[in-house]
């Protein structure tokens, strides 16, 4: 048996397909919810930490470095398998979902606050002399600024959520990579793991293409 047989068998693959493609699917839906997720939590978390009171500020600074800190696996677990012990059990996809937005929304609420300190002071001064209130002022006016400064950041982060879907396999997620393994093991031929690095590349490749246009862009518009 030569290596096309083994890693490239077209047999297999075609047999396999369809697993593959229901796996995709799930980690499409669950990487899109996640994100989604994320970016609210991630927006109401950075402003929490730049404009709350005091208190409030710290426990939102402590949660942010605590999900930034910890194993997404290790997160995944203790949602997935220690909840039930309090009386909370999840899904799957509950599970995974839950843990992948906690984390991301710690990362998004950095990539936020980066953005909001990035627009110049003036501009709140300014907003303050026309009268708009603050919930005003950031609709407005600083978080559509904001907004264009941070959407190659978080284009890179919503790409690392996608990737992080795989971790999902461990509660039994059925997800692109829970599949592969699966057909692994039902065609005893590793051929289904390169079909969903190939499945993986596909979808991501064009999303890492457009954050390098975007940060060429918008850094050929800050010079």
């Amino acid at each position: 048996m030569d290596i096309f047989d083994t890693f490239l068998n077209m047999g297999v693959i075609a047999r396999t397909w369809p697993l593959l493609l229901e796996g995709l699917w799930v980690t499409i839906q669950l990487g899109a919810a996640s994100i989604v997720a994320g970016l609210v939590l991630g927006l109401g978390l950075a402003l929490l930490r730049l404009y709350a009171v005091p208190p409030l500020r710290l426990i939102t600074r402590f949660y942010i470095d605590i999900f930034r800190s910890i194993p997404l696996l290790v997160l995944l677990i203790i949602v997935y398998y220690a909840l039930p012990f309090v009386g909370l059990r999840l899904s799957p996809f509950a599970s995974a979902m839950a843990a992948l937005t906690l984390v991301s929304g710690a990362y998004t609420a950095e990539i936020f606050r980066a953005g909001i300190e990035a627009i110049p002071k003036g501009q709140f001064e300014a907003s303050a002399a026309l009268g708009l209130s603050y919930p005003q002022t950031m609709r407005d006016v600083i978080l559509p600024q904001a907004v264009k400064i941070v959407i190659p950041p978080l284009t890179n982060n919503s790409i690392n959520v996608v990737k992080d879907t795989a971790l999902a396999s461990v509660v039994a997620m059925p997800d692109l990579l829970k599949q592969a393994t699966q057909a692994q093991a039902l065609a005893a031929n590793p051929t289904p793991l390169i079909g969903a690095a190939v499945l993986y590349l596909a979808f991501l490749w064009p999303l890492v293409a457009m954050v390098s246009r975007m940060e060429r862009r918008f850094g050929a518009k800050g010079t």
